[in-house]
């Protein structure tokens, strides 16, 4: 493995120590790190009063994201190659450049394990979460893209857009489970509450269903245009659709299509808060939509710096 040195930077984390002010406080909410490409930057945004609260310098055309329950915050940047460990006010406590093509990114904390998907070179980083040390590669099909953890920590989900299939890793062993063939170009992908694998295929304009355990297809669902990523709320799976503009809904109880509802243009990133709400990154309208789960109806959009693409879990839950 070539691993570069990444710099590491200890001591008191007072970024910790503001962000447990934050959600200790009366003023606790939801908070959005939104990954802006074009802008080089991250938006915070407080969902509860639909502001930007910071915006942080991420050199590199940042588009992957993950946020742990501590508030930390990791980003990727392509551009620079560059993976960021970052305080919740925006200070870098860790970055290492990865010679290929970053692009996803995955938690997993239990292990303090930081996934990251070369699109160049068909593997996974495993990085140090803390150091972001070099701990393994994994090799997968063609362009590995999105990734997910399964809820209870057992499986890493892979989207091989290039080979048409999803890989499923041992998340304790880091050693392959399997490989499902899926739609065509799948990108993003996600777990529901109920453990089934939700993957979008952006060349089909479908979804794949898939039993992880088994590994069997279990259904195939026509979408919108180019469909992007997925989130899960009030009992529905909520899915992207770039070249639409739309968010498509389907029922997890029947996987039955409920509706298409309008947000803005070209949706990438999209993750579910505390509170109901579905929050949407529109990358050429330089805002994130918030969406009533239960109403389906957007209840907001708030401006974020240019070109969001919040690609991964990009949402800081209330604990509250």
């Amino acid at each position: 493995m070539r691993w570069s040195s990444g710099s590491v930077r200890r001591g008191p984390d007072l970024a910790l120590v503001a962000l447990l002010a934050v959600v200790a406080g009366p003023a606790a909410a939801d908070l959005a790190f939104v990954t802006c490409q074009n802008g080089d930057a991250l938006s915070v945004l407080d969902l509860e009063t639909g502001e930007e609260t910071a915006r942080w310098s991420v050199p590199g055309k940042p588009a992957g994201v993950a946020v742990a329950p501590d508030g930390t915050v990791y980003t990727v940047a392509p551009d620079a190659k560059t993976v960021r460990r970052h305080g919740a006010d925006g200070s870098v406590y860790a970055e290492t450049m990865l010679e290929g093509g970053p692009i996803g990114v995955a938690l997993d904390v239990a292990r303090s394990h930081l996934f990251v998907s070369d699109w160049y070179n068909a593997r996974l980083w495993v990085l140090d979460a803390e150091t972001l040390e070099g701990i393994a590669e994994l090799p997968t099909g063609a362009a590995p893209a999105g990734m997910a953890l399964s809820l209870d920590g057992r499986l890493l989900a892979a989207a091989e857009r290039d080979a048409d299939r999803i890989s499923l890793y041992d998340a304790e062993t880091l050693t392959l489970a399997r490989t499902i063939p899926v739609g065509t170009r799948p990108f993003g992908l996600g777990f529901a509450p109920d453990g089934r694998l939700f993957v979008g295929n952006v060349g089909s304009n479908d979804v794949t269903v898939i039993d992880p355990g088994s590994g069997e297809v279990l259904a195939t669902l026509p979408v919108g245009d180019r469909p992007y990523g997925l989130a899960f709320a009030a009992g529905r799976a909520f899915v992207t659709n770039q070249y639409a503009g739309t968010v498509s809904v389907i029922a997890l109880e029947d996987l039955s299509t409920v509706t298409e509802l309008a947000v803005g243009e070209y949706p990438e990133g999209i993750a579910a808060t505390s509170d109901g709400r579905i929050a949407v990154a529109n990358w050429f309208d330089n805002t994130l939509s918030l969406i009533d789960a239960r109403s389906l109806e957007v209840v907001a959009d708030i401006a974020t710096a240019d070109g969001p693409r919040a690609f991964g879990a990009f949402i800081l839950q209330d604990p509250r």
